[in-house]
């Protein structure tokens, strides 16, 4: 079900009732684009320590933006064993553009591209997008309309204001006292704001909003005094009420905040990071304080990433490099308990996902993350098999959601980290010690003035490493894979020019290497001295 911003605050009262009766959520987010173009050492690489990552990171979830939320909820059915109902929506989102409030993104050529070749539809995003803001805009706003110092800007701008403002004054001319005039198409907080500008502007019109129209009729001025002081609809009401508009999305994000569900994703560290910046404050400088954050915002959270990843390595299954993937896996007589699994049914709405694939859709992804097609969901496919890898040959317990969130205690909020020198982010405690291939160090000879890149591409045929300068002629090599080390080691073994070898700090470091030289030079000066202070025999 796609939901923009005419749909979402009709929605919001039953979108908060399935939250609640949730047993967990599955979400994905797309993206104006990934990652800014970084150069040299602002690249994100192998060698990051995961604050060093999200500094890096940081900065791209500030240029861009969200343009889709996909949320799918997962209720169990009531009376019948292991059997789900999901609920899945898409949210087109824009930036709240209202008073003080104008924010600035970026587009990624590349991103733009994706979503194209997946049918995503850019004018529901631009057109229809629901508003959202974080707290720290909406404490600017909220002081900026509740002491009455804001401006138009707007999806209504200026130059369209007065237009609508010229037309009224036209009409009002010819109107008699009583008559009124429709304004059609103008709904949400845009509505609350084209009102009180008229109200402003001419003091003999009365204005009403009905039916996704803001309706104006000419009073006197008596009436019109009569109206301000007695209606229900004055405009200290509405300023709350273009405040909730405004909030938007923000308003339903609080909502899955304090209901404490678990929550799902596939890859979810991005999400993650736009949903702090997005909705709840700008990402703070401290990768510590952003890991404390998200912790109370959601103290559950299972990335379908990190577990597949894990349990692929111990049954052998074949590699995978998508969610769609991991999927059809899972589906497949590879999968011992394929046929055992929960079932899982289609909400009235959502039926289009039962029959139909849409990769890169964010409520498809969202889905997968806790759903799947036909019978069972990646999430719960995987906790089935857990279940039944636990229990081996004999009785399996009854399954229910408490007991598969028992067999992924051991995943709970372990986020999959790419690209960085560990696998994955610990959001309630402590981060794991790399288990990352050694480090190497390339000595080169006779190739004066050789730089990074150089060395990767000399490489890159045989294998993919990230590379870092250590001295003029020595180069630090990283990979993520186990055998690319070993091979590397192994063909360079007995090269003329390029000497790979196991990096020892103690041994490599120029830090070490400078103190040895300095200790060696205060030994020698000071046995030197010795040995001239020595008196003559």
């Amino acid at each position: 079900m796609d939901v923009g911003a005419d749909e979402f605050e009709q929605n919001l009262p039953l979108l908060q009732e399935l939250v609640q009766g949730a047993d967990f959520l599955g979400l994905d987010i797309e993206f104006t684009g990934l990652r800014t173009n970084l150069s040299g050492s602002q690249q994100i690489s192998l060698f990051d320590l995961p604050s060093e990552w999200y500094l890096k990171t940081r900065r791209s979830v500030q240029q861009f933006t969200i343009c889709q939320i996909g949320l799918s909820v997962f209720s169990s059915v009531e009376g019948e064993s292991n059997k789900y109902i999901a609920h899945s929506c898409n949210f087109f989102l824009f930036p709240t553009t209202f008073g003080i409030l104008d924010s600035e993104f970026s587009f990624q050529a590349s991103s733009v591209q994706f979503l194209n070749q997946y049918g995503f539809d850019y004018n529901k995003f631009l057109k229809h997008g629901i508003p959202y803001m974080n707290e720290e805009q909406e404490k600017q706003i909220k002081h900026s309309i509740l002491t009455g110092n804001w401006r138009v800007r707007s999806s209504l701008d200026k130059d369209q204001m007065k237009a609508v403002i010229d037309e009224v004054t036209r009409w009002l001319h010819l109107a008699e006292e009583g008559d009124w005039m429709t304004l059609p198409g103008i709904a949400g907080f845009q509505a609350f704001e084209v009102q009180l500008v008229l109200r402003r502007a001419l003091p003999d019109i009365w204005t009403v909003l009905r039916d996704q129209a803001v309706i104006v009729k000419k009073v006197s001025r008596q009436h019109r005094w009569y109206l301000q002081n007695t209606s229900s609809d004055r405009e200290s009401c509405w300023k709350e009420k273009i405040l909730l508009s405004a909030r938007g999305f923000s308003v339903f994000f609080q909502m899955l905040v304090k209901a404490q569900k678990p929550l799902v994703g596939h890859n979810m560290l991005m999400d993650l990071l736009h949903l702090h910046e997005k909705f709840f404050r700008p990402l703070p400088e401290s990768y510590h304080q952003f890991k404390r954050n998200i912790h109370s915002l959601f103290p559950v959270l299972l990335d379908t990433k990190n577990v597949t990843k894990d349990i692929w390595k111990d049954l052998n299954f074949p590699r995978v490099s998508n969610l769609s993937e991991v999927y059809e896996v899972l589906s497949s007589d590879l999968n011992p308990t394929r046929d055992s699994g929960p079932v899982i049914v289609h909400a009235s709405k959502c039926e289009r996902y039962a029959e139909t694939k849409y990769p890169h859709e964010a409520a498809y992804d969202a889905f997968l993350c806790g759903s799947e097609e036909k019978t069972c969901s990646v999430l719960l496919k995987v906790a089935h098999l857990l279940l039944w890898r636990v229990h081996g040959a004999g009785p399996t317990p009854e399954p229910s959601f408490p007991l598969y969130l028992d067999v992924l205690t051991p995943y709970v909020n372990q986020v999959n980290l790419i690209r960085a020198g560990v696998p994955k982010i610990n959001f309630s405690g402590p981060d794991y010690p790399s288990i990352r291939p050694p480090i190497l160090v390339l000595s080169v000879r006779r190739w004066p003035g050789v730089t990074e890149q150089q060395i990767y591409r000399e490489f890159q045929s045989l294998c993919k490493f990230d590379v870092r300068r250590l001295t003029r002629n020595q180069f630090l090599l990283l990979t993520n894979k186990f055998k690319d080390a070993r091979s590397v080691l192994r063909e360079y073994r007995d090269h003329p020019t390029l000497q790979v070898s196991l990096y020892r700090y103690w041994r490599h470091s120029p830090d070490v290497r400078c103190l040895l030289q300095v200790c060696g030079i205060v030994t020698a000066w000071a046995l030197l001295t010795f040995l001239l202070g020595r008196p003559g025999p």
